[in-house]
């Protein structure tokens, strides 16, 4: 198979050019060139946002399009492979439901093109997607996790855990948490190839739950942190932010159950499969642990996790 992949050096578009080499695929691709491109993949450079001519010539059995960013340069490649490719995935986000109503499957309402930030801009690349003439998967992805991750929520957590001490863990203990690990949806874009239409793509309700994530990542990681739950109503009111402050967390409550408690019988049926909670912690530690220096962050995401002396306070108090 001839897999393009637009990215390919990052968090997702590399798992999945990694996936597409392990499986023997002819993968290029198409970034501007500022990182280590994958082992055994060939790269055009250029610019999503400016220079396509490197995407000019050839053709492909599949594209995977990894860009988050302004939906017009998704619109942009579409059109330019049509007629050169067999088939555009483009990675998008349960972030483009409307509201927050739990277990939303891929018929509930999106939200209007004209919407501002992130659940606006992956909602104008579905759209920019759609121009291309040949099947279109929207890989509607929930919260990613795993190797290569450039977001800073797992790492932050296992960095922090391995720093040891007592620490602010989130609670309740069982809080069910819902996400995807990066290689988990590599093999779903690789393997759904001509398939059309929209896909939640997440584990299924209930994969872990706070506890066992925090648990199992403390004894990855060394088993030094003393974990201390703590309350929801505590953690409001030291104005510490879930999700951001505490990747991952969300108290319980509406948004909890839309981000952690998605359906995706639809992903399951079509051949998704997710690796247990402790495979995904246990291999983002070991690439974490062979960095030469820090894992890499998006310049385009804020910077995760609670300041130390907040944490000592709400502790202390």
């Amino acid at each position: 198979m001839r897999l393009l992949i637009l990215g390919g050096s990052g968090f997702v578009g590399r798992a999945v050019a990694d996936e597409g080499v392990r499986r023997g695929f002819d993968v290029t691709v198409f970034n501007r060139g500022l990182r280590e491109a994958p082992a055994g993949v060939s790269v055009l450079v250029g610019d999503r946002q400016g220079d396509l001519t490197a995407l000019g010539g050839g053709t492909w059995d599949a594209v995977v399009d990894t860009w988050s960013a302004e939906g017009e340069a998704v619109r942009r490649t579409a059109q330019l492979l049509s007629g050169r490719a067999g088939h555009y995935a483009y990675v998008s986000s349960r972030s483009v439901y409307t509201g927050a109503s739990p277990r939303s499957a891929e018929d509930a309402p999106v939200v209007d093109e004209t919407e501002q930030g992130y659940a606006g801009d992956k909602r104008r690349g579905e759209l920019g997607a759609a121009v291309f003439d040949g099947p279109v998967l929207l890989a509607r992805a929930g919260l990613i996790l795993g190797p290569y991750e450039d977001v800073g929520r797992l790492p932050w957590w296992l960095n922090r855990l391995a720093r040891g001490g007592p620490t602010l863990a989130p609670g309740p203990r069982d809080l069910p948490l819902q996400f995807i690990d990066v290689r988990d949806l590599a093999n779903f874009l690789l393997g759904t190839v001509g398939r059309d239409g929209p896909f939640d793509l997440v584990s299924r309700p209930g994969h872990t739950t706070m506890g066992e994530f925090l648990e199992i990542a403390n004894e990855v990681t060394g088993g030094r942190a003393e974990l201390r739950w703590t309350a929801p109503e505590v953690i409001e009111a030291a104005g510490i932010e879930p999700w951001t402050q505490l990747p991952v967390y969300l108290p319980p409550g509406e948004l909890h159950d839309f981000l952690h408690g998605g359906d995706t019988s639809k992903a399951y049926a079509n051949g998704l499969v997710c690796r247990p909670v402790r495979a995904t912690i246990e291999d983002t530690w070991a690439w974490l642990t062979a960095l030469p220096g820090d894992a890499p962050q998006r310049a385009d995401r804020a910077v995760k996790g609670l300041d130390p002396a907040v944490e000592a306070k709400v502790l202390d108090e």
